[in-house]
């Protein structure tokens, strides 16, 4: 099992709770973005850069990420493409995005894509909280649990 993580987008600490749970349990956890990347000295731990564009990092998840891998995004459509290839996905608010629930979140999204579309503010998401990174810890810590006995 490897972790991935959507970088560009996820809160700097969510990806701190990653490192220290990687480094902990020894597993490989690979940041992808279109930009540098700093992370920990570390030999469980490592970046890659893809080149800019739409969707490029999302492409190089997908095409890299094996069954029983788990992916940290907040991109649904990222997400359900990582289910689909039978790997795990959790959102950095503490969410697991599963087979139950990812047609909603894409309808949910799409809705709301359209909505913008037509000039209609829908706002953006809550910001970052500590009862989100309370959750996304206790969430990340539960898969690892289950991931580790199995």
């Amino acid at each position: 099992m490897q972790i991935w993580i959507d970088a560009d987008a996820c809160p700097a600490v969510v990806k701190d709770i990653v490192f220290r749970a990687a480094e902990r349990l020894e597993i490989p956890t690979i940041l992808v973005a279109n930009r540098m990347l700093r992370t920990p000295p570390s030999r469980f731990i490592r970046a890659v850069q893809v080149p800019s564009g739409f969707d490029v990092a999302d492409a190089h998840i997908v095409s890299q990420v094996a069954a029983g891998d788990l992916v940290i995004t907040a991109d649904i459509p990222l997400a359900s493409a990582v289910l689909e290839r039978q790997a795990h996905a959790l959102n950095p608010r503490g969410e697991m995005y599963t087979v139950a629930n990812i047609a909603e979140r894409l309808s949910m999204r799409n809705f709301l894509e359209e909505l913008r579309g037509a000039g209609v503010q829908t706002g953006g998401p809550p910001s970052f909280s500590q009862a989100d990174r309370q959750a996304f810890g206790a969430a990340l810590d539960r898969f690892l649990a289950r991931a580790i006995r199995s």
